[in-house]
């Protein structure tokens, strides 16, 4: 068992990409217990050193051996990574928290936003999930409307920053709005998947594919968040559909989302009551004063919010709703830093 006054053995792997720089941040601001941090990439970045708490720390490549009396690893660099070394991880005694898609459809996987599943957790085999970006904030924010008033069905659009395909994919909006405004040719490299045959300008943009399309005629992206709503929602049943699109801004998913709740009769105050109470969702919805949360508005901060919310003209229970949270915050580093806490709080490590 960990000691609990001195802290923990933490590894951060992926600790030079923008996830594992807010996962350090994070760890920092919440004053997690560590009492060793080991930090680890790619033989390309080992080498880089990073600060924390005041103490300077060299990133060094990973290799089975570095996880030997980790006691918790989080994991965010990339799906291929974290299938190499997670086991490995795991074969030591830590308990893994994995922030790409490698196992958050595995049955013997737990994948936790911790307002919503937290209890899922006790049911970890070494490996816990954190889940999409785009599902985290929708689920946190809907978890509250299936527990008041029961939910069967949920269409979503997203409206999503280019921070979530990546540095590189950053600094191509950063140069292609330059080089847009300047009157220059654009020259897409990266979006809207590296590794496809074709590229398209985001700046100024909107491109309606992140991540490879399925047989279905869906992205990936889409069916994560499908598959991953009803895992977490423990509602194999739910109706779940969504179309994902990237934006030219930098942080922050937005989300138009529409329900179909079980309850007759429910207004949409009740929906806000429901809103207004829940844990890590933040209601800013007054529309007579224009107030609604934005990307922008959200950047930085750990919550989810939600705004918008109004009832369908045509179907008596459905509802729509408008919700924003910080993607690599409560979309990524936050909610991996918290299914660290929930280990703690349960005595698990």
């Amino acid at each position: 068992m960990g000691n609990q006054t001195k802290g923990y053995h933490v590894a951060v792997v992926g600790a030079t990409g923008a996830v594992g720089q807010k996962m350090l941040e994070t760890l920092e601001k919440k004053n997690f217990p560590i009492e060793q941090l080991t930090l680890l990439s790619s033989s390309r970045s080992a080498g880089e050193k990073i600060n924390f708490k005041g103490e300077t720390f060299t990133v060094e490549e990973a290799t089975p051996e570095s996880f030997e009396n980790v006691q918790i690893a989080l994991f965010s660099a990339g799906g291929s990574v974290s299938k190499k070394f997670a086991p490995e991880a795991v074969k030591r005694g830590a308990v893994v928290i994995d922030n790409t898609s490698a196992y958050r459809m595995d049955e013997n996987v737990p994948l936790v936003v911790p307002e919503v599943n937290e209890e899922d957790i006790k049911n970890n085999k070494g490996i816990i999930a954190n889940p999409n970006c785009s599902t985290i904030q929708m689920v946190a924010a809907l978890k509250p409307l299936q527990d008041a008033f029961g939910l069967s069905r949920i269409i979503v659009s997203t409206y999503q920053a280019v921070s979530g395909a990546g540095t590189a994919a950053v600094e191509e909006l950063r140069e292609q709005s330059q080089d847009f405004l300047n009157g220059e040719e654009l020259t897409p490299e990266i979006l809207p998947v590296k590794n496809e045959t074709h590229h398209y300008p985001i700046a100024f943009n909107a491109l309606p594919q992140i991540d490879v399309f399925q047989e279905n005629g869906y992205t990936f992206e889409e069916m994560k968040m499908i598959n991953e709503t009803k895992k977490i929602m423990h509602a194999p049943e739910l109706s779940v559909a969504a179309t994902c699109v990237r934006l030219p801004f930098f942080t922050s998913h937005a989300e138009s989302v529409y329900v179909e709740i079980d309850q007759e009769n429910t207004s949409v105050a009740d929906i806000q009551r429901a809103l207004n109470g829940a844990a890590g969702v933040v209601l800013e919805d007054d529309p007579s004063n224009q107030v609604y949360p934005t990307p922008l508005s959200a950047v930085g901060k750990s919550d989810v919010f939600v705004g918008r919310v109004r009832k369908d003209l045509d179907t008596t229970n459905g509802f729509h709703l408008w919700i924003v949270s910080d993607n690599l915050l409560k979309g990524a580093a936050w909610n991996s830093v918290q299914i660290a806490e929930s280990l703690v709080k349960y005595n698990l490590l």
